[in-house]
């Protein structure tokens, strides 16, 4: 069947456009998995990270397997869902898939740096899947130590479904530990910035000092920690690959 194009001009309608402004994000596709599944590779996972920038608490990775079957309606790279759609399809990839976590902790992350430690964490997630993966795709450019074909793809959370999903479960899950960490730690508002190097957190920083959360070797923990405690800040560590300024209980199966 030919469509005839002036049909919605005859019609009085023009061709649906996105508002002025405004670029269409297509979501991500589970096309990369279905080519390894018709291909025979099975299990495959996605996995991602949440909390590579924050100044205090650990790097949460996570590692999903979705049922190709049973996949969640809505699954997007975690940053462009509001909090309240991140804890919705959290429940919903939890009920239908396959997955695990990986922390690493504020002290791995300042004997290892934030790169290293991310790495660990999210090949630590991979290995605690119920069931090990034939294939693996890993946000970011960086492929990790995996017992099984792995592909980085830059982007990915934009990209793959599976790695999106990924990234859903870490995210919710790291924000909730921060909530819990907040009543453990009060005053630096953990809560609500997560431990991101927003102003509030950097004011209560400086006035309160470093808390055992906090990654010592990040710059304004740094500066904290000569304020308040100057007898440490001689410890050396390998300069870290990140800097700040560019950018509890959930029933899952953690490894840390």
């Amino acid at each position: 069947m030919i469509r005839d194009k002036s049909a919605n001009k005859k019609a009085g309608k023009a061709p649906a456009r996105p508002p002025k402004g405004i670029i269409a994000v297509a979501p991500p596709s589970f096309r990369r998995e279905r080519a390894l599944i018709k291909r025979g590779v099975w299990p495959v996972a996605g996995c991602d990270e949440a909390g590579r920038g924050p100044l205090a608490g650990p790097v949460v990775a996570a590692a999903v397997v979705l049922d190709p079957k049973r996949i969640p309606k809505g699954i997007d790279d975690s940053k462009r869902l509001t909090a309240e759609r991140r804890e919705e399809l959290f429940e919903e990839i939890c009920a239908t898939s396959s997955f695990a976590v990986a922390f690493a902790s504020p002290a791995r992350i300042d004997r290892d740096n934030i790169l290293r430690a991310s790495l660990w964490a999210l090949a630590r997630a991979v290995r605690a899947l119920p069931e090990m993966p034939q294939h693996v795709f890993v946000d970011g450019r960086d492929k990790i130590d995996a017992p099984c074909d792995c592909d980085a793809v830059i982007g990915g959370d934009g990209i793959v479904m599976s790695i999106a999903a990924a990234s859903i479960i870490a995210k919710v899950t790291r924000d909730r530990l921060m909530s819990a960490l907040a009543l453990d730690c009060p005053g630096y508002g953990f809560e609500s910035h997560k431990g991101y190097a927003v102003p509030e957190h950097r004011e209560a920083l400086d006035r309160l000092g470093p808390s055992m959360y906090h990654r010592r070797f990040f710059a304004p923990v740094v500066a904290a920690r000569r304020k308040h405690y100057p007898e440490t800040v001689a410890e050396t560590v390998e300069p870290d690959l990140f800097t700040v300024d560019s950018e509890i209980n959930s029933g899952i199966p953690a490894t840390i």
